[in-house]
């Protein structure tokens, strides 16, 4: 039966008017009270599962704008323009065989089968008797695995040879522990994503666990997660700008800027037109070299190490007292689970999902260790929070690592920060929305605020531990688990439930000591 049939849906918007949300509302209230109506409410979660349009609106955006971020075959989105009869903003609409990112989680009951019902749908789409409605899956196994790898090929790796520094070399064996929990953790938002075929996104499964405040929490520490990699950007390539050209400042009045600052700012003012573009598409295949990006520095630090500088023996075996930032850091190594479910609902094949999953924890898992043991061996308890700050310039490894480092910079804060900027154009009144003016003002604002965070708290390690305790162990271990056991708990083992809350217990803990000891440390330098 086609689904505006049923409901009198409009199928010619894209985004819901306030006629259609008003419409959408009184269907799932009380669509129960229809006797002509063969749908009925699932008893189980019905609060949270069914939800008005106006309340599961935020973040419209994210789907499509942490696609990019994925990398295989990048969207041309228009961002700054008009979309739709209502002057919402955002990407375009989506394709014939992909629902509105604006769509309520409103599910039915057909048969004691869930189906996820779109409040809206593109033309000539319709549910057919089992409640399937066709979904865009088109990335093969192989794609998937880049994406994965992709994504966890970030710039935690410049800073694995620093956590040995601190942490000692047996905190090594926490990289390996926590690759293996992280991976499992995955597999959890998997079945997660597979308890109802409306579950695409990681702010859908908070919705399904924990209502509309599950959602924005969620959704609240992503955009937090992405914003301090923005930060973490600007940082990286004013440390690496000014190791090029040291000696670089500023003296104006009673204003004194060294390198890191002045590049700090002239790295902003670089990248802030590429905030400002409508179509990321060229920088979403740029980033997809994330992954040659990585094993480039990788081979550039063996270089390095093999014919100029050599490898030494040092280090100690472990140091419970910075062992909580060696912790931070590597946990930033593996935050990739806010794109992971959407690298599962564009599988053509979902099921090989776990698969991908370990393959893309492998070879992070492989590289980080080769890097940590290579760049500790190399310099030793003088390295710095990022390896290629201790290369010598004199050698040409040297700058093609920190021009590599300069250019997945420029490429990737546009894409780490456009999901931030899409979802606060969202909250903006459909008035002020329709303005392009207002949109750049948002974003340059972003852009401000990232460069001052970057300019108070120029510590890398610090920032990165800080981001790793607080939000990458929420996004990757507690939240997880959570969602697990809301969503799924009448339907598992006492084992399953015992593992999963142990798990999530651990990452509270090292949460709250690594966060205590990032903070300590970065008011320490302040002082």
């Amino acid at each position: 039966m086609k689904i505006d049939e049923d409901l009198g849906l409009d199928r010619e918007d894209a985004f819901q008017t306030d006629d259609e949300e008003n419409r959408a509302e009184r269907v799932c209230c009380h669509v129960e009270d229809d006797t002509e109506s063969d749908f009925t409410f699932p008893s189980r979660n019905s609060s949270n599962n069914c939800i008005g349009a106006n309340n599961s609106k935020w973040p419209q955006s994210y789907r499509k704008s942490m696609d990019m971020l994925k990398g295989t075959t990048p969207q041309s989105l228009s961002f700054l323009k008009r979309s739709g009869a209502t002057g919402s903003m955002g990407s375009s609409s989506c394709n014939n065989d992909e629902f509105s990112l604006g769509t309520p989680l409103i599910f039915y009951t057909i048969l004691d089968e869930e189906v996820h019902t779109p409040i809206l749908l593109t033309s000539e789409q319709s549910v057919s008797v089992n409640g399937s409605i066709p979904s865009e899956k088109q990335c093969s196994f192989t794609q998937a695995l880049i994406n994965g790898i992709n994504v966890l090929s970030g710039i935690g790796l410049l800073t694995t040879p620093y956590a040995v520094k601190e942490g000692g070399w047996l905190s090594l064996t926490l990289l390996i522990i926590f690759g293996i929990i992280a991976c499992y953790t995955g597999v959890l938002l998997k079945r997660c994503l597979e308890s109802s075929p409306g579950l695409q996104t990681y702010p859908d499964i908070g919705q399904a666990a924990f209502g509309v405040a599950g959602r924005l929490m969620i959704s609240v520490i992503l955009y937090a997660e992405l914003y301090a990699a923005c930060v973490e950007y600007v940082i990286m390539m004013s440390d690496n700008l000014s190791m090029i050209f040291p000696t670089t400042n500023i003296h104006f009045a009673e204003i004194y800027l060294d390198a890191p600052q002045v590049f700090a700012i002239i790295g902003t003012l670089i990248i802030l037109p590429t905030v400002w573009l409508r179509d990321l598409s060229l920088l979403s295949y740029i980033s997809v070299g994330g992954v040659g990006a990585s094993i480039l520095m990788v081979l550039c630090l063996l270089w390095v190490g093999v014919d100029q500088v050599g490898f030494h023996r040092g280090g100690t075996a472990v140091n419970l007292a910075n062992l909580p930032i060696s912790v931070g850091i590597y946990s930033f190594c593996y935050a990739g689970h806010s794109i992971f479910p959407n690298i599962y609902s564009s599988m053509r094949e979902p099921s090989l999902f776990p698969f991908v999953l370990i393959g893309s924890f492998m070879f992070c898992w492989t590289v980080c260790t080769g890097v940590a043991i290579s760049g500790f061996l190399i310099f030793g308890d003088s390295v710095e929070s990022q390896f290629t700050l201790n290369m010598p310039m004199k050698f040409l490894a040297s700058k093609i690592a920190v021009c590599t480092v300069v250019i997945i910079t420029v490429s990737k804060y546009a894409l780490t920060l456009t999901p931030i900027a899409l979802s606060l154009e969202e909250l903006v009144s459909s008035t002020w929305f329709r303005s392009y003016g207002v949109s750049i003002l948002i974003r340059t604002a972003l852009v401000i605020s990232t460069l001052v965070v970057a300019m108070t708290v120029p510590f890398f390690a610090f920032v990165m531990a800080l981001a790793g305790s607080l939000l990458a162990m929420l996004i990757t271990i507690i939240f997880p688990c959570a969602c697990y056991l809301s969503i799924l708990g009448d339907r598992l083992n006492k084992l399953q439930i015992t593992a999963c809350i142990c798990i999530a217990v651990l990452g509270l803990v090292i949460a709250c000591l690594g966060t205590y000891s990032s903070i300590i440390r970065i008011v320490g330098r302040l002082d």
